[in-house]
């Protein structure tokens, strides 16, 4: 299994069918699995999106600096949601913020993170890269090369990378494995460009996989071959 990893977590998939909010059921399963893979020795970082509650592309009419700022903020929501579900299964958890927000989470450090991890605390990145115009799946990718993780772990609503959009096209084809060079040429929606050149530039894998069922994160740290792999 992995050491260390990075699982990023997107919004919408804490929100379940909900569509919008939190789905404490699901954020509870989470923290089973993760209580689960703590105490197996993993080394586990956190990036959560914050698209269940705001997109900063949502504000079409709103300065973008300013509906990015409030994305970060949705961001924050999520991970001490996360938080509280991890230590109710007894594992230690840190929040850390790329914007300092001192009364309820520690800013980022990178050697103070690297510490929690090797003391076997999870740390939860909120606020993205804490810049507006970079994504969350892009803070997943700096963070991980940061923290020397051994993969960055997807985890979507949907089960895995294919060339449209299954909810749409029935006829959708799955892929299993890809290069990071096939994910750029295609377009397709694994992370956003800056995100996969980041991770290509610092060979970084990507395995993605669907949370609608939380054991598919341990499946994933186990190294089974779901969803998938772009390397």
């Amino acid at each position: 299994m992995y050491k260390r990893v990075l699982l990023k977590i997107s919004g919408e998939a804490l929100a379940g069918d909900k569509g919008t909010g939190i789905n404490e059921e699901i954020v509870g399963e989470i923290g089973n699995v993760i209580a689960d893979c703590v105490k197996k020795g993993v080394e586990i970082a956190i990036v959560v999106g914050g698209g269940n509650f705001w997109r900063g592309r949502s504000g079409e009419k709103m300065d973008r600096t300013r509906a990015d700022h409030m994305g970060m903020l949705a961001t924050v929501i999520n991970a001490l949601a996360l938080q509280d579900s991890f230590e109710r299964h007894g594992i230690p958890t840190r929040v850390q913020t790329a914007i300092e927000m001192n009364k309820i989470a520690e800013s980022y450090i990178r050697g103070r993170a690297v510490r929690h991890l090797e003391k076997g605390r999870v740390v939860i990145f909120g606020c993205g890269t804490g810049n507006p115009f970079f994504s969350t799946d892009t803070a997943a990718a700096l963070r991980a090369v940061e923290i020397d993780a051994d993969i960055i772990l997807l985890a979507k609503k949907v089960d895995a990378v294919y060339d449209s959009d299954p909810e749409k096209n029935p006829d959708a084809k799955k892929f299993t494995d890809l290069t990071y060079m096939e994910v750029l040429d295609r377009g397709l929606g694994v992370m956003d460009s800056t995100a996969t050149t980041l991770c290509m530039d610092n060979k970084m894998p990507i395995r993605v996989f669907g949370l609608a069922d939380p054991e598919n994160i341990k499946r994933a740290i186990m190294e089974e071959e779901i969803g998938t792999l772009v390397h």
